[in-house]
């Protein structure tokens, strides 16, 4: 099967050869970069190292970058798609773990789960601000869903092609609002989803919401759930 590696970037040039290099081998040969206008040597850097870059016009956001990236992969017959940030936050050497899952038939989305434990979450650098919100909007999200998924906003998983082509994906906001939306999704067309913990560090390179942007992403996500009811599940993965 080929996988993809599907890197949102802006202004990476400082973590993407470490997050490179962390990545298992075989995952190495093919990666597309979604290049968000970086004002740095993020393109430079990228291609140095043979990756890809889909340079876009403008700035089209966390959630834009991803669709415009995922439509690529498929167009290059991408079997599994997986995303990895190239600001080395999610531990990149995991990555094909997450793959496999999908690649051997057991989940057709797999994510990685930066909430094992309070501890865990709060050692690797997490605010305990976004730890909390994480905590309040996971608990909601599994309620509404019927689920127990760790936690809702990841933003490092592997989905299998059939999946990315099923979902609406122009009808996910552009921004990091993106990674709830589409998880909700794949709840709600009944894919199998699973996840596996994640070891994640906060850095100042980090990609990360602003604190203000925090309460309209809460807002968001509630009123992204509410207008799926549980109750109008539609199942099409066969």
């Amino acid at each position: 099967m080929k996988t993809i590696v599907a890197m949102p970037a802006y202004n990476v040039a400082e973590t993407l050869e470490k997050t490179y290099y962390a990545l298992p081998e075989r995952l190495r040969t093919h990666i597309l970069l979604g290049n968000n206008c970086s004002e740095d040597d993020t393109v430079e850097v990228a291609r140095k190292l043979g990756i890809q870059v889909i340079t876009h016009e403008k700035n089209h956001g966390y959630g834009g970058n991803l669709k415009r990236i995922y439509r690529e992969a498929l167009r290059q017959g991408a079997d599994v798609v997986v995303e990895v940030h190239p600001d080395y936050q999610y531990e990149p050497s995991v990555a094909d773990l997450l793959v496999e899952y999908v690649e051997r038939g057991h989940f057709d989305v797999i994510q990685a789960n930066r909430i094992r434990s309070r501890a865990e979450s709060l050692a690797g650098g997490m605010p305990l601000y976004r730890y909390f919100g994480n905590r309040a909007l996971t608990i909601f999200e599994n309620v509404w869903f019927g689920v127990t998924f760790g936690e809702w906003h990841s933003g490092m998983r592997a989905y299998h092609a059939r999946v990315l082509e099923a979902l609406p994906l122009e009808s996910y906001p552009d921004t990091h609002a993106f990674a709830s939306d589409i998880l909700m999704d794949c709840v709600m067309y009944g894919f199998r989803v699973g996840e596996v913990p994640v070891p994640v560090r906060y850095e100042k390179d980090s990609s990360s919401v602003p604190v203000a942007g925090l309460f309209a992403y809460t807002a968001r996500t509630v009123a992204a759930a509410l207008k799926r009811p549980p109750w109008r599940k539609m199942p099409v993965r066969k």
